[in-house]
């Protein structure tokens, strides 16, 4: 009875996740991301170099470099996409027929997990089949799939479970349900990228067992088998006069294997917890007012700021005096700065400080304004969602399309708040003694159209922040460690963006702000 009532569960949390728009936003991402981190060695970047050589594209090269970089993006990005379903059970009153029902609790935490395994799995499994396509077409040796399927299982099927596990755990005790749980996991995940630096050494060390994100497992793997410390995993530069290296077909010993297995039993651990502390939608215990909401860090600052939200009042007057859009989007700039004064106060410190700062620290004041307004705008688009008011502002004149552009206006206009002093300051600075800086404020302002654009686009299609905020703070992530990649340099922080990328991200921009326009656009008005 209790396998049939976890296959229901499990099924049932799989449909109802696969029929979402962000399902499908997510998967076109994944492809996405795949063929543009494996460069094409005939640009002279390969996928895996060693000592400035090159390894063949054979199944079990392009299969562990392209199964490492997924456990980065899976192992953050899934964890923001399958959480939060408890709190939209509270949100649309499912929760309370729930907790009325006669399945136990742990019964209903592990369908959830399997659920929610299934689902990633699926994502995972659409990155391995995009993997054999790109093998076919630039890879260098016989297509093993039984060699993609061991590397993806031992080295992603960990980082799953525990995605999954702690979505469950977060979710099941109220204190966690905000953004303070997706704090507390990024910084979780963050700590897991120093046990690469114990990889190294000849005894691999019993805290293997929590490299969840297999990442040490991949350099442990690939120091086995290649001598000197010097490689690189991702898109680097390699000497065409130097041999190119080739991998055995049989990457994981009997001891790793055993590693990664025990690392998949304890990623099922945070469970027990999660049984232990959940609120089984218990009014006395969580409210559907706070699901979305907890009193987290950021919540406890934004009250004790809540005096400076008197400042934006004259933007309210102003808004209700300017005609058409205009005033619609100075009047959601307005409404943000009153729901999170922080916000507010993090523009003037940004602003002041670009003014004010030398020159050399510019990149980096340019760096917490960017990371302040990306998490700022992850939900301007769903603000109205969540907040229940979506019949309202739908049936003002233009409809949800020109809701959609108003938001997305707001979020560029936000943007350019947090990061303008500096735009300036580069745009001012004098050709002949610095011919990169008004390229960087170019670069500066068609990436924040482009992230604007694709946040209003992920909020408007999955209906939640986290989507967007997940893909955000890892590609910030990444960008902060290749300070060389033109194409990472979305907003010109790192000073390499160029020509070329500028015009990538200004066609990204374009692309996503004309898809979400016709796809608001062709949605029945409410």
């Amino acid at each position: 009875m209790k396998r049939h009532v976890l296959r229901a569960l499990a099924l049932a949390e799989v449909r109802l996740r696969m029929r979402r728009a962000s399902t499908m936003v997510a998967l076109l991402a994944v492809v996405a991301l795949c063929w543009a981190m494996i460069a094409d060695p005939a640009g002279g970047e390969a996928l895996l170099v060693f000592n400035k050589a090159r390894v063949l594209y054979t199944s079990s090269a392009l299969a562990l470099g392209s199964a490492t970089l997924g456990a980065v993006l899976f192992g953050l990005g899934g964890f923001y996409l399958v959480r939060g379903r408890m709190s939209e059970d509270l949100r649309s009153g499912v929760g309370g027929v729930i907790g009325a029902t006669p399945v136990a609790s742990g019964v209903f935490l592990a369908g959830r997990w399997l659920g929610c395994v299934a689902y990633l799995g699926a994502l995972v499994a659409a990155f391995m089949l995009t993997m054999l396509v790109l093998h076919a077409l630039r890879g260098e040796g016989p297509l093993e799939p039984l060699v993609y399927l061991q590397t993806y299982a031992l080295l992603l099927l960990p980082m799953v479970f525990f995605a999954a596990s702690c979505a469950i755990l977060f979710d099941s005790w109220a204190p966690l349900m905000g953004k303070g749980g997706d704090l507390l996991f990024f910084l979780l995940w963050v700590a897991q990228l120093a046990l690469m630096t114990q990889a190294g050494s000849s005894e691999l060390p019993a805290l293997m067992v929590f490299d969840f994100s297999g990442l040490a497992a991949a350099v442990a793997t690939v120091q086995g088998f290649v001598s000197g410390a010097n490689f690189a995993i991702g898109s680097s530069k390699f000497d065409p006069a130097v041999a190119p290296v080739i991998l055995p077909s049989l990457l994981w010993s009997a001891r790793m294997m055993a590693l990664r297995g025990a690392s998949g039993l304890i990623a099922i651990l945070p469970l027990l917890p999660a049984w232990w502390l959940f609120h089984r939608y218990s009014p006395d215990r969580v409210k559907p007012g706070r699901a979305r909401v907890r009193r987290s860090p950021l919540a406890l600052l934004n009250a004790a700021l809540r005096p400076l939200a008197a400042l934006a009042a004259p933007l309210l007057g102003l808004a209700a005096h300017l005609p058409g859009v205009a005033g619609q989007v100075l009047a959601d700039i307005a409404l943000t700065f009153i729901i999170a004064p922080s916000a507010l106060l993090a523009v003037l410190l940004c602003a002041g400080g670009a003014m004010l700062a030398p020159a050399a620290a510019l990149p980096a004041v340019l760096l917490a304004g960017v990371a302040c307004w990306g998490i700022l705008v992850s939900d301007m688009s769903t603000r109205d969602f969540g907040a229940d008011t979506e019949d309202l502002t739908g049936v003002v004149s233009g409809g949800v399309a020109r809701r959609y552009l108003r938001q997305y206006a707001a979020s560029v206009l936000l943007g350019l708040m947090f990061t303008g002093a500096v735009a300036l300051r580069w745009s001012l600075a004098q050709p002949l003694r610095a011919l990169a800086q008004p390229l960087r404020a170019l670069a500066l302002v068609s990436g924040v159209a482009c992230l604007a654009a694709l946040a209003s686009l992920f909020g408007r299609c999955s209906r939640s922040a986290r989507l967007f905020l997940s893909l955000f703070l890892f590609g910030l992530y990444v960008a902060l460690n290749a300070t060389r990649a033109p194409l990472l340099d979305a907003v010109g922080f790192n000073g390499a963006a160029n020509l070329h990328s500028l015009g990538m991200y200004a066609l990204v921009g374009a692309l996503a702000l004309a898809g979400g326009y016709l796809w608001n656009a062709s949605r029945p008005q409410r």
